[in-house]
């Protein structure tokens, strides 16, 4: 790379950097962490739980941004001192290089970051996948789906917890519920709601016939469970039984697992991650409160009038994304037109690009 080439770099790179510190302003994040410090050390912090729940998870918050920015400013600043270096030691060009696309890379994680300003956008994100038509085929497609979300929210470091899942008699899985959490774990995943296709040569044909397969994967956010919506129980069915273990994992010798339908909207959520039935059922009313809750917004906005479009088909027509394996290899976008062949890496979680040109498509579309 020339040196000129590498000015006209920082020289972008500055001019992003300082309208991040613009929008950002590490000042006043850094007074609000103190102002929350102080708050935390009050000796009757702990007397309002609530409050104090709301203030220590806005205080984590702040400190990961205050963080990301302050890591942010070290490197824009190192490059900015190296460049004088460079002028005059030009064998460190190739390695000064590597430096610099490390904090491009850097800036645009932030300018994407700033696309992420919806109410929710910073929670945890409740992630679930239906399998559609297509059968045995669709289930094992379903569970492909699972492990590509599972391993893209462990390279971010987010947490995760299998919260439902329910395994297909032959393979894959008939659906699953995953808690992921991390700070804008929603607000990355909203894009993926929607119907994944499969073409593939099935593994189950012994006539090795090609088969589409659909899933359908929803996304909420997990909403503070003090959250207003009432709820009656003559609207509720709550139905019982033994949770069925994902892989290794523990499964109960008791009807522990919970599932609650909500018959005025036909809504459905299952628990089973707890080891006991109550606790089961607190995280399954939780989840139900936060997909009426969102269904109320969407019916104010006057949005659409099924959440996440649970009813409809999952099937063709409806689906957000095709994924096909043979006769060549391609998963492709159908809102935003981002493709790519690397199929192993997209199955393997990674999916950063489609979620980048998906959060961009979007704030050109509302905007």
């Amino acid at each position: 790379m020339l040196l000129e080439d590498i000015k006209l770099k920082i020289e972008n790179i500055n001019e992003k950097f300082n309208l991040i510190k613009e929008i950002l302003k590490p000042e006043k994040l850094q007074e609000e962490l103190k102002k929350l410090d102080e708050e935390m050390g009050n000796p009757d912090f702990w007397n309002d739980t609530k409050k104090a729940k709301e203030i220590s998870a806005k205080r984590t918050m702040v400190a990961e941004q205050l963080q990301e920015i302050n890591s942010l400013i070290k490197k824009v600043e190192d490059i900015n001192e190296l460049l004088q270096l460079i002028e005059e030691e030009p064998e460190l060009m190739d390695e000064f290089s590597n430096q610099l696309s490390e904090v491009e890379k850097e800036i645009e994680k932030f300018e994407l970051n700033s696309l992420l300003s919806g109410e929710f956008d910073s929670k945890n994100a409740i992630l679930t996948l239906q399998a559609g038509s297509g059968g045995v085929e669709a289930c094992d497609w379903t569970q492909m789906l699972m492990r590509m979300y599972l391993r893209w929210a462990e390279k971010k470091g987010f947490d995760i917890e299998i919260i439902d899942y329910q395994p297909d008699d032959v393979a894959g899985v008939k659906s699953t519920t995953i808690l992921i959490k991390g700070l804008y774990a929603y607000g990355y995943l909203k894009g993926e709601q929607g119907v994944h296709r499969l073409v593939r040569i099935s593994p189950f044909d012994a006539n090795k016939r090609r088969h589409t397969s659909f899933a359908a994967v929803s996304v909420i956010p997990e909403i503070d469970e003090d959250i207003n919506i009432e709820i009656k129980e003559e609207d509720l069915r709550i139905d019982t039984y033994r949770a069925s273990g994902a892989g290794g994992q523990h499964v109960n010798k008791t009807d522990s697992a919970v599932r609650i339908t909500h018959i005025p909207t036909g809504i459905v959520v299952a628990c089973q991650s707890e080891r006991s039935q109550l606790q089961n059922k607190l995280k399954a009313m939780q989840m139900l409160k936060a997909k009426l809750y969102q269904l109320e917004l969407q019916k104010q906005k006057e949005k659409q009038k099924e959440l996440e479009g649970e009813k409809k088909d999952i099937t063709w027509g409806s689906q957000i994304r095709s994924y096909v394996f043979q006769p060549y290899q391609l998963v492709k976008d159908l809102r935003t037109g981002y493709e790519t062949g690397n199929i192993e890496a997209v199955m393997d979680g990674e999916i950063d690009e489609f979620i980048n040109s998906y959060l961009k498509w979007s704030a050109k579309s509302n905007g």
